[in-house]
């Protein structure tokens, strides 16, 4: 769910705007967009993705790249109520906390939570295989 979306220009508000729009904002140099989510859906992170024209390891390559690789902020969300967020933190620690992180990954394929279950069991497939070694 949305609580805000906001765009600011030289650290000053200047108004609340939709997600549809935040592209037209963030190609501005002295611009940034302020987007809060409580439990979004697939949809609305797929929807942030494309607009702000993210890969999708843009965050976990940021976290990496920072002194102590801050991918270990990650560890937490483990726990999560939500399946994708889970996931995605699973899968960018599996060179930091591999049985953890593999733990985490068997726990969406048991469950079933589709349709996370599906690549859950394909990251393991692939790690298990040697077709994706973890960094």
């Amino acid at each position: 769910m949305l609580i805000n979306c906001v765009a600011y220009e030289g650290g000053k508000k200047l108004a609340d705007i939709p997600p549809s729009e935040i592209h037209e904002y963030v190609c501005k140099p002295e611009c940034f967009v302020w987007v809060a989510l409580f439990e979004p859906s697939r949809e609305e992170v797929d929807a942030m993705h494309r607009e702000f024209d993210l890969p999708d390891l843009a965050v976990e390559d940021a976290l990496k790249s920072r002194n102590g690789d801050q991918r270990r902020a990650l560890l937490p969300l483990f726990l999560h109520p939500n399946a994708q967020v889970r996931l995605k933190a699973a899968t960018a620690t599996l060179a930091l906390a591999p049985e953890a992180a593999r733990q985490t990954l068997q726990i969406i394929s048991d469950r079933q939570e589709y349709p996370q279950a599906a690549d859950a069991r394909g990251m393991m497939r692939a790690v298990d295989k040697g077709r994706y070694v973890p960094e």
